[in-house]
């Protein structure tokens, strides 16, 4: 189902059908996307979009290290969301400066995946951070999803390696060369699934968003 407060123009994707660019987006414009996909890349944006899913829903928002995604959750998402970088700034607080990440990263992990238990255990909504190179996220999150008869949707980032270099580089951290590869091949791999029209496996709709769009989103919320 997808509910709207104005009209759009294109971006859907349904039993196949491959998914289409919007050429036009009303500025009140509310997403509840459900067994679709929907491509919002190279929208005329005319104003804030607030893009919203059904209470009790999951979102896992991918793309690449440095194409916005903790931006877009930070401004937009409710609670402020998932973020493994929140549990990689708390932990890096607490380390020597001299310290490699590699050397603690296990701890950032469970930091974050510990947090994201409890918060899907309370069985609320929730926008989590995903890079997408790690299929078996996506399966656990929908596997909750389920269980609490609810679904999992995907909000993909679609930015270029430049873009999102650049993004690295503003935030003064950047991946290596190899994570940046494996980053890049399963984006791409999410990329043509949802272009051809199918959400990924798990999940029940995907949103497409390119550095345009995802700015001019205000809200990622839950509704009903």
């Amino acid at each position: 189902m997808v509910t709207t407060t104005g009209t759009v123009d294109g971006g859907a994707g349904v039993d196949g059908v491959p998914a289409q660019r919007g050429a036009g987006l009303d500025p009140r414009v509310v997403v509840e996307g459900v067994g679709r996909v929907r491509d919002l890349r190279g929208s005329a944006v005319r104003g804030p979009q607030r893009l919203g899913w059904p209470a009790g829903d999951i979102v896992v928002v991918s793309g690449l290290p440095g194409g916005g995604k903790s931006t877009l959750i930070k401004r937009a998402a409710e609670g402020g969301g998932i973020d493994s970088q929140d549990a990689r700034e708390r932990w890096e607080r607490r380390m020597p400066a001299a310290l490699p990440y590699a050397a603690y990263r296990p701890l950032v992990r469970a930091t974050h995946y510990l947090g994201l238990w409890r918060k899907l255990s309370s069985g609320d909504s929730v926008v989590v951070h995903d890079c997408g190179t790690q299929s078996w996220v996506r399966g656990l999150l929908a596997s909750v999803a389920r269980r609490r008869g609810a679904s999992l949707h995907l909000l993909l980032l679609d930015t270029t390696a430049e873009e999102a270099l650049s993004g690295q580089a503003a935030r003064g951290r950047r991946v290596s060369a190899y994570a940046f590869a494996r980053h890049r091949g399963a984006v791409r791999r999410l990329l043509r699934e949802a272009e051809a029209g199918r959400p990924p496996a798990g999940c029940a709709s995907a949103t497409l968003l390119d550095r345009r769009s995802a700015a001019a989103v205000t809200s990622i919320a839950f509704h009903g």
